[in-house]
């Protein structure tokens, strides 16, 4: 998983390698355009935050990318260390393209000076600038409400509480995983095969036969996107009070079931904080037509070889607090029926063969496109196969014999897994 601020890092660098624009004008009309970068450089983007969680640290590394490019491009083979200057050296490893883990788990601790070094597949050489643990602040206190958002959507809002009496800490940034359950809203005990063409088996023949695997309920998990940052250099206390980390609008699916969000809370030096907060800026898209352009986002992280070559991205090291909160949507829209799911689930009964005697249903059923939902008793019901709702009229009037639905709305390991999240709790 890319962190938060490496997909920040790569949203601007689309407006920061961006240049020139043609933008075609007629009279006092802007007509459409597909903007392309003019002047591209190759820039080397390193994001690399340690903690003082004893873990396996993570760095990642990758290279800009055109506008009208598909994505980041990571950077492989890389030689990634982080030392201290106690003479301790700490060896990453690349696990997946672009992403490198410390080989031994461990934490940065207090008082000590550590530094990033990073040679590429190419042989250059880049190292950060030395950086020390900030004071730790913990979260007092994570909840969620039921408010209206200022737009008057009504929704769910989670805010935090964190207080340190010491006054060291003052700079904070947020990031959060939410972990929701999924229900297949379609999903029966049975499933379609294709089966063998043979003497007594015709062509295009499916037959319904028992699920295998759990598709029913599932988990997801999805991380913030977005720079959440809070700084108490202009209050009295160093205090940070009913933070809004995140809000979930009440017909969002995700929280039809059940649902829980871990906010982690980072304390950050002044340079980090100014980084992230300039990060932030530049993140904004209307950034990019706005009258003043800020520069080049300077790093930490800098070539040692001798050159001006530019490097986005920083080194930081940083004190962590984290917590976790579940809830129920009937916690707090009781009675009120549930969010609709992500996608209309719809039933038919395709037919097993077109007319000019193509299979039909079997393709669909290979190709894994559909899910069983019952037997199509002609009258639009589900002819008593196994089927868990009202089919509605449509596919009596069809006349292929099972009742069918999109594989989204009969498996819910299409959003996410079917394996119980160990910190699960359904209390």
């Amino acid at each position: 998983m890319r962190s938060v601020m490496a997909t920040m890092i790569f949203k601007r660098i689309r407006f920061i390698l961006l240049p020139t624009l043609v933008i075609s004008v007629t009279s006092n009309c802007v007509e459409p355009f597909e903007p392309k970068t003019t002047i591209f450089e190759s820039v080397l983007v390193i994001e690399a935050t340690i903690t003082n969680e004893p873990k396996h640290q993570e760095v990642f590394l990758g290279r800009t990318y055109k506008f009208e490019g598909e994505g980041p491009v990571p950077e492989p083979n890389a030689n990634v260390r982080i030392v201290d200057d106690m003479g301790n050296e700490f060896v990453f490893q690349e696990t997946v393209a672009g992403t490198y883990v410390s080989t031994v788990v461990f934490e940065a601790e207090a008082d000590n000076e550590y530094r990033l070094l990073v040679t590429t597949g190419n042989g250059r050489s880049y190292a950060s600038e030395k950086r020390t643990l900030p004071s730790a602040a913990q979260i007092d206190n994570l909840y969620a409400e039921r408010i209206t958002h200022d737009d008057g959507t009504d929704g769910i809002a989670i805010y935090v509480d964190s207080f340190d009496p010491s006054g060291r800490s003052r700079n904070y940034r947020y990031e959060y995983e939410e972990t929701y359950k999924i229900i297949a809203p379609k999903w029966v005990s049975q499933d379609l095969a294709v089966t063998v063409p043979g003497p007594d088996v015709p062509l295009c023949a499916v037959e319904v036969v028992p699920r295998e695997n759990e598709e029913r309920i599932c988990y997801a998990t999805d991380y913030s996107n977005s720079i959440i940052l809070e700084n108490t250099n202009e209050l009295e206390e160093d205090r940070v009070s009913r933070l809004l980390v995140r809000f979930i609008n009440k017909d969002n699916y995700i929280i039809s079931h059940r649902y829980s969000i871990l906010v982690r809370q980072l304390v950050q030096s002044n340079s980090a904080f100014a980084f992230f907060e300039t990060l932030d800026e530049f993140s904004n898209a209307e950034s990019l037509f706005s009258e003043t352009q800020p520069g080049f986002l300077s790093a930490n992280v800098f070539s040692e070889d001798g050159t001006n070559e530019k490097v986005l991205g920083y080194f930081d090291v940083a004190t962590v607090s984290e917590r976790r909160i579940f809830f129920d949507y009937d916690d707090f829209f009781p009675g009120e029926p549930l969010p609709s799911y992500i996608v209309p689930c719809l039933e038919s009964a395709p037919l097993v063969q077109t007319i000019d005697g193509a299979c039909f249903l079997s393709v669909m059923v290979e190709n894994d496109l559909v899910r069983y939902f019952g037997g199509n008793g002609g009258n639009g019901g589900n002819g008593g196969n196994g089927g868990n709702g009202d089919n509605g009229d449509e596919p009596g009037t069809v006349e292929g014999p099972h009742v069918v639905v999109s594989r989204i709305c009969g498996d819910c390991t299409v959003l996410g897994t079917n394996e119980v999240p160990e910190f699960w709790s359904e209390e």
